[in-house]
């Protein structure tokens, strides 16, 4: 392990440690899970995780977080939310994240403190600080802690150390909830939401791993790995096929590939400082 990737840990362990005990938000991804790792470690059962279900989180996703947690012996409680419910969500607006993080921190903080416990623990990372992203918004006004960015732990960091760690997500691709598949301003409903997880199942079932299926109205534009665009092309025909079957009518290939927030591309800089304000 690198010298430098060595002492952000310990720094880590330290954030962590005096905290005395924390409700970690869980979604089961690369960063969060070994968030999850870490101050189990350090705090063991004074650390519980919170994974919530609902339309936009896909069952593999929740299923995989039930099983980590389990493995470890550590208390985990899965929630429902509603974010199709709540006021403004759904209208898909560029700060869409921010209703959805706002309402699930602040069930997370009232849980914290139905189990004594006074922090709430975020996965966010020390890239995500250059990154649109509202829902920090919400975690700033609730006072939630971000002990991978205080650390200064990058993505990379966090994937050479969870490796090490011998955790089975060192390598899993980024994942965002399925909202992010609609550009702003388009309705979010729970019709589309399903035809995306359908289709985004599909093509991983077939062997790819890092990809989005964005919703772009009667077309559906596959992002996929740069590794795996010349791979993908045998299978087109069944991906037409499937992808059609659930209601679209034309199917691109995103030459580009699979970039984490392409959507946030059309944003302007005013809407994508929104989360600092």
């Amino acid at each position: 392990m690198r010298e430098l990737t060595l002492a952000k840990l310990e720094n880590l362990k330290t954030i962590i440690k005096k905290t005395g005990g924390a409700v970690v938000a869980f979604s089961g991804g690369v960063d969060s899970t070994f968030l999850l790792k870490v101050a189990h470690d350090i705090l063991g059962d004074k650390v519980l995780a919170i994974t919530a279900n609902s339309e936009t989180y896909p069952k593999r996703e929740l299923e995989a977080a039930k099983t980590f947690a389990m493995s470890l012996g550590i208390r985990h409680i899965v929630i429902e939310t509603l974010e199709l419910e709540i006021d403004g969500f759904a209208d898909n607006p560029p700060d869409r994240c921010y209703y959805c993080k706002h309402e699930l921190f602040s069930k997370l903080t009232e849980i914290a403190k139905a189990n004594g416990m006074e922090y709430v623990f975020d996965g966010s990372n020390y890239d995500d600080r250059n990154d649109h992203r509202s829902g920090m918004r919400a975690a700033k006004q609730l006072g939630v802690v971000s002990p991978l960015k205080q650390a200064e732990m990058t993505k990379d960091d966090i994937r050479e150390i969870s490796k090490e760690f011998g955790l089975s997500t060192w390598n899993k691709p980024s994942f965002a909830c399925l909202s992010s598949r609609f550009p702003y301003g388009t309705k979010i409903t729970p019709e589309k939401l399903v035809v995306i997880g359908a289709a985004e199942d599909y093509i991983r079932d077939l062997g790819f791993q890092e990809l989005r299926v964005r919703h772009h109205d009667n077309i559906a534009r596959i992002e996929i790995g740069k590794v795996d665009l010349e791979r993908i092309i045998p299978y087109a025909d069944k991906i037409v096929e499937k992808i059609k079957s659930l209601g679209f009518l034309y199917v691109t290939l995103d030459l580009a590939g699979f970039k984490t927030g392409s959507m946030n591309y059309t944003l302007s800089e005013e809407e994508k400082s929104v989360e600092s304000k």
